[in-house]
């Protein structure tokens, strides 16, 4: 079997592997075309008792270690999720990588590093830490429901985050917002006074570009197919768990304003 043939189909996870690894798409191939120079000079440096992907990994990490990679910001000032990952120990963002990103097993991660199992959740879990602490933000909670409201508040503080306020109607929301922008909303759809979640979520927007959760036993008012659909939907009664998740998610992957996220 060719060195295409064997490692052909994995090369386009390695790349999108190698760019998150190091933070750039240019920095990422370069790594690679490094990686598959020297393979193509020495196909014996590939171990021949691994399962070809696991390989070829284990191969592009031994390129890759010897320098590491750099902290990366975009222009505007923003934080990206591939800057969050930068922020990582260059060996705990491997094993962040290989398994969330990649899929391998832990004992595939370990096999790719060179390490042990045990080493490998211990960096994971560091990583975890890690990233949120990065993500600590202002949440503003629009929920007119006494109780639950203060299920949220206890939740969002027990993740670390700073909660602004709690809104009960749709203006309350608009203005607590203005006095006060948060880095995340978390938003219920039928408000005190029978105004709108969803038109002060809106409103919100117009002003600042946030992340918004809607918690809600309503969810088939927002699936209707006739706006632009939420990313982040959570029914009513929730899970604290799907919560947690879902705030992760959504500060993770929405650039965040350094201004806006500070405590």
């Amino acid at each position: 079997m060719s060195l295409v043939e064997k490692f052909g189909p994995h090369l386009p996870y390695l790349r999108r592997y190698a760019r998150a690894l190091t933070g750039s798409q240019e920095s990422g191939d370069s790594y690679i075309r490094a990686s598959l120079t020297a393979l193509a000079e020495d196909p014996g440096q590939v171990s021949e008792d691994l399962p070809p992907r696991q390989a070829l990994y284990r191969f592009f990490h031994a390129i890759w270690g010897t320098t590491g990679a750099r902290l990366e910001k975009m222009d505007d000032g923003t934080v990206s999720p591939d800057a969050r990952l930068q922020s990582l120990a260059p060996i705990e963002r491997q094993a962040f990588l290989l398994t969330a990103l990649e899929g391998f097993q832990l004992s595939e991660a370990a096999t790719i590093l060179d390490t042990t199992v045990e080493e490998v959740e211990s960096l994971i879990a560091q990583a975890h830490r890690d990233i949120e602490s990065t993500l600590k933000t202002k949440v503003l909670i629009i929920e007119d429901e006494p109780i639950i409201a203060a299920d949220l508040e206890s939740l969002v503080e027990e993740l670390g985050h700073e909660v602004t306020g709690n809104a009960t109607t749709h203006s309350e929301a608009v203005a607590m917002a203005k006095a006060n922008p948060p880095g995340l909303v978390l938003c219920d759809i039928q408000l005190a006074d029978n105004s709108s979640g969803i038109d002060a979520a809106h409103d919100i927007l117009k002003e600042i570009d946030v992340p918004v959760i809607f918690i809600t036993a309503f969810p088939e008012r927002l699936l209707t197919g006739e706006r632009p659909e939420p990313t982040y939907l959570i029914p009513k009664p929730f899970q604290e768990n799907t919560v947690k998740a879902a705030i992760g998610q959504a500060l993770f992957f929405h650039p965040s304003e350094k201004s806006v996220a500070a405590a």
